[in-house]
Formats: structure tokens, C-alpha cells, sequence
């Protein structure tokens, strides 16, 4: 076959060759409620947007504006090896897109080839020993005519893999900016319950010395001892748990810094500081499905799954391959590039599936109950991000009440039992009376902190929840990734 043939053997194929047997994608339903679920406490106001500014928009330097902060997040996001393996998930997925797009193009291969060899007398024509000299310099081209779109399915479903890939490194990093912040909220408040605790070990102590002096002079009794004892005692298990939560804290916060040292946290530094941006716009749950990256993620694995169809398809159909050579081969090497050296040839050739003993059907319901597989892990993404929006949104309508309650009830508290003090020295009241108070004072002090510290970490969970930080200062673009 003469080489100007070949371009009139290309032509219809290549005119069929953007054919693709990848079925039309829809996106599936999400299976979520068209707003989010109101509930008693709520104040009336809608959750639709109030502002164009999206939670996902917010930067996180200005969603946290403690510098301290902002530092160890900085930090994280440099160091954490979770999101430093995200990354290169990203790198990794991307050269296998390069791979998969190369095979839709020509492969061209150079070789230079020197060959000798020795005929037997008895098997040569001239009755006397041969040898034989070749050498040859050759351009061998191998090219898959993608009839059926399977090579450009198989790319769609690389391509696809390396969206969803992106997208994970987002939710990666929105993850690790959460984390990072609710663990140094965490360590915030150990240091506040600690502080809670000494001082109530200190008056407690207190009361236990002058319940035993009275003991030992003869002017109070045992009970009155041991009950002073019980509460210094359950102060100092409380403090030894605490001590030991704040170790683990710490610990965890190195982890998601990726460093062995914690910078050193500032003097005084307390939750009632943490000036976080408290009026995040819910917007519709729709919203989610195009500024969660998990969702996203989701979404571009679906489409990946999708395109794995067309190409389990398009192997029941026949497949062609043009392969051929050119260059110049000679019995002596200094005769290589003479005339007439040139040597060609030219291979099409057309495969078709005949008996495979049924693989090629197992491989598209693979592909097919892959895809069933992808789409409910589409759904169970976005069903999980609305239900930690609802979640979030239900108790940010509750935290403020309940702080404020909690605030009076300590302030109580502490009242009692400068009641109950004053009426025991008056002997007016048991002494009971005033350890009780102290105790419940000491209760109420540590369920304020839990509180203050659960309403903030729900404000970093609705922020990440709605898709926010993945960008460092509001209005800012993606950040570029491999």
C-alpha cells in the first residue's frame, strides 16, 4: 500500500471519530427539603440571602479575627500533611490525565537497528558458509482511530477524576481551617475551666481549713469536715481531668499544625475575645450544591462514572489501528542513505469482538452499578451538607438564650452562696447550706464555659458548613492548584 494512500483511509475516520457512546448526563435528583426546617426558637427571619455575600465568599482572616489565630491556621495550611497528600492526589491525578489524552493522538518511536547473522553451508545456495549484514534506521507510528469515542471516554472519565480531585483539596483545606479553629477553642477553654476550678479549690480549701480548726477546737462537727473535704477533692479530680483534657488538646492542635512546637498562646486569651462573624447568610439549600466542594467532588466522580459507561460500551464495537514504518535500511551501513534505501510499511487493521466469554457485558454492568454507586454518594453528600447547615442553623437560634441564661444563673449562684455564707456565720444556717451553694456555683461556672465554648465551635461549623475557607480574604479567587 502506497504511503499517499493512508490520508484517504484517515478521512472517514476521523469524521466519525468524535462519536461517543457516554449516556446524556442528568444531574440526580438531591432528594433534599427546598428550605431549611424552622423550629421554635427561630425569630421569624427568612434564611434566604439578606446580602450577595455568600458564606463560601468570606475569607477565613476575616471570618477570625484573632491574629493568633489566623497565624496557626496559616501555619496548618502549610504544614498538615492531610491536606499535603490532597494535593498531591491533585499532581498525581492530573499526569494521569496527561497520560490518558496522549493516547488519542499518534505514537512515534525511533529505532536504529544493526543485525548480523550466519548461514550454514548446507543450508546456503552457494554451497559455502553466508553472512549477512543489515542495518536500519526506522519511524514506526501506531495510532487508535477512536471510532466510537471509548479513548475520549476514558479521557472524560480522567478528566472527571481530576475535578473531583480539586475539589477534595478544597474540602480538605475547609476541614483543616474548622479543625484548627475548634481545637484552639478547645484549648481556650480548658484554660478557662481550669481557672473556674482553682478558684473554687482555693475557697474550698478555705472552707475545709476553718471546718477543721472548728473541728479540732471542739466547735464544729466531723460532717461539717468531711463535707468540706468532699468538695476539695472533687475540685482536685476535676482540675487533674482538666490538666489532662488541655494536654490532649494541645497535642491534637500540633497534629493539625504539622509541627512539633505550638507557638506560645497569648496572655489572657479567652472566648469571650473570639469576635467571630456572626451574621452568616443561609441562602437555599440549593446554594450548597454549588459552593460545597464536597458536593461538588461528589458531582464530578458521578460525571467520571458516567463517561466509564461510554467507554464499557464502546468495547463491543470494532477497534482500528493504523501502524506503520518508514526509513532506510541497507546490507552495509556506509549504504544507508543511498538511493533506493528507503524502506515503508503500512498495517491498518480492524479488530472486532467475537467471543470474550462475556467480559465486555460484565464490564459495562460494572460500569453501570458504579454509577448507581456515585449517585447515591452524589446525594448522600448533599444530604449530609444540608442536614449540617439545618443542624448548625437550629442551634445558633438557641446558643444566644442559652448563654444568657446560664449568665444569670451563675450570677445567682454566686449570690446564694454569699447568702448562705453570711447566714452560717450568723448561725442562722447549717453549714451544708453553704457547701451546696459552693457546689452548684462550681457547676453552673462549667456548664457557662461548655456553652460558650459549643457556640462558637457551631459558628466555625455553619461556616464550613456553607462552604467557607477556602479563601483566605473575602473577595479573593480560588487559590491556584496543580
Amino acid at each position: 500500500m502506497h504511503p499517499r494512500l493512508l490520508p484517504l483511509l484517515l478521512l472517514p475516520a476521523l469524521l466519525v471519530s468524535a462519536c461517543s457512546l457516554e449516556p446524556r448526563y442528568e444531574r440526580p435528583d438531591p432528594a433534599i427539603a427546598p428550605a431549611y426546617p424552622r423550629g421554635p426558637s427561630d425569630d421569624g427571619v427568612s434564611l434566604r440571602e439578606s446580602s450577595p455575600l455568600a458564606a463560601a465568599d468570606l475569607g477565613w482572616r476575616d471570618f477570625f479575627a484573632d491574629p493568633f489565630l489566623q497565624q496557626l491556621v496559616q501555619t496548618a495550611l502549610v504544614n498538615n500533611r492531610d491536606l499535603r497528600i490532597a494535593v498531591l492526589n491533585v499532581a498525581g491525578l492530573q499526569a494521569q490525565l496527561r497520560i490518558q489524552t496522549a493516547t488519542l493522538f499518534p505514537q512515534a518511536e525511533l529505532a536504529a537497528e544493526h543485525s548480523r547473522s550466519r548461514t550454514p553451508a548446507d543450508l546456503s545456495r552457494l554451497d559455502v558458509p553466508e553472512i549477512t549484514s543489515t542495518d536500519s534506521v526506522v519511524v514506526a507510528v501506531a495510532w487508535e482511530i477512536d471510532l466510537f469515542g471509548r479513548l475520549r471516554s476514558l479521557r472524560h472519565s480522567a478528566l472527571e477524576q481530576y475535578l473531583a480531585s480539586i475539589q477534595g483539596r478544597r474540602a480538605a483545606q475547609i476541614l483543616l481551617v474548622s479543625q484548627v479553629a475548634a481545637q484552639y477553642l478547645s484549648v481556650l477553654a480548658c484554660d478557662e475551666l481550669l481557672e473556674v476550678t482553682q478558684r473554687t479549690l482555693e475557697s474550698a480549701r478555705s472552707s475545709y481549713d476553718l471546718a477543721k480548726l472548728q473541728f479540732d477546737v471542739g466547735e464544729g462537727s466531723e460532717l461539717d469536715l468531711r463535707q468540706a473535704e468532699t468538695v476539695v477533692e472533687l475540685a482536685r479530680a476535676n482540675r487533674a481531668e482538666q490538666w489532662r483534657a488541655r494536654a490532649q488538646a494541645e497535642n491534637g492542635l500540633r497534629l493539625l499544625l504539622g509541627q512539633a512546637e505550638l507557638p506560645r498562646l497569648p496572655r489572657r486569651a479567652t472566648l469571650s475575645q473570639q469576635q467571630l462573624v456572626e451574621d452568616l447568610p443561609a441562602g437555599l439549600p440549593s446554594a450548597l450544591l454549588i459552593r460545597r466542594p464536597d458536593v461538588l467532588q461528589a458531582e464530578a466522580l458521578l460525571r467520571s462514572a458516567n463517561a466509564d459507561i461510554g467507554a464499557a460500551r464502546a468495547a463491543f464495537f470494532p477497534t482500528i489501528d493504523l501502524t506503520g514504518s518508514g526509513g532506510t535500511a541497507s546490507a552495509m551501513l556506509s549504504g544507508m542513505f543511498d538511493a533506493g534505501s528507503a524502506a515503508w510499511t503500512v498495517a491498518p487493521s480492524i479488530g472486532l469482538p467475537f467471543f470474550e466469554g462475556g467480559a465486555n457485558r460484565a464490564a459495562l454492568e460494572v460500569a453501570r452499578v458504579r454509577k448507581e454507586i456515585a449517585i447515591a454518594g452524589y446525594q448522600r453528600a448533599v444530604q449530609t451538607a444540608f442536614r449540617e447547615v439545618a443542624d448548625s442553623l437550629a442551634a445558633r437560634a438557641t446558643f444566644d438564650e442559652q448563654i444568657a441564661s446560664l449568665t444569670r444563673l451563675v450570677a445567682a449562684q454566686q449570690r446564694r452562696l454569699e447568702l448562705a455564707r453570711l447566714l452560717y456565720r450568723n448561725g442562722e444556717s447549717s453549714y451544708l447550706d453553704v457547701l451546696t451553694a459552693q457546689t452548684d456555683l462550681y457547676d453552673a461556672q462549667l456548664v457557662l464555659v461548655a456553652a460558650s465554648l459549643a457556640r462558637l465551635t457551631n459558628l466555625v461549623t455553619l461556616y464550613s458548613a456553607l462552604g467557607g475557607g477556602w479563601i483566605e480574604h473575602t473577595g479573593d479567587h480560588a487559590d491556584p492548584l496543580p
